[in-house]
């Protein structure tokens, strides 16, 4: 599994880049806060209901949560399963509320 900072993620979203994100936080966190990812709670990593993304399994994804946590445990799962570039955003989404801001 690859990392990534979230001054990282922002300056390639800044340039326009298409990136693939996936939130792997629960939907009420999604809510709150989020940067436009696919919303795909861990839970359903872990068992596998990975269809609204299988067709990334050859593309860069980079996958976040709140804290680095559980996104590293879904980047572990997701590269189980032949994701074959995931990238795990560190610090999560309190790292980029704190270094980024809203």
């Amino acid at each position: 599994m690859q990392l990534i900072t979230v001054e990282e993620l922002k300056a390639r979203l800044d340039a326009g880049e298409k990136v693939n994100l996936v939130d792997v936080r629960e939907p009420h966190e999604n809510a709150e806060f989020n940067i436009g990812g696919i919303l795909l709670p861990l839970g359903k990593v872990q068992t596998m209901q990975t269809d609204a993304i299988d067709d990334l399994k050859d593309q860069e994804v980079i996958v976040y949560c709140r804290s680095g946590n559980r996104s590293g445990q879904a980047a572990l799962v997701l590269e189980q399963i032949g994701f074959t570039n995931v990238i795990n955003v560190t610090g999560g989404m309190l790292a980029w509320q704190q270094q980024i801001g809203k």
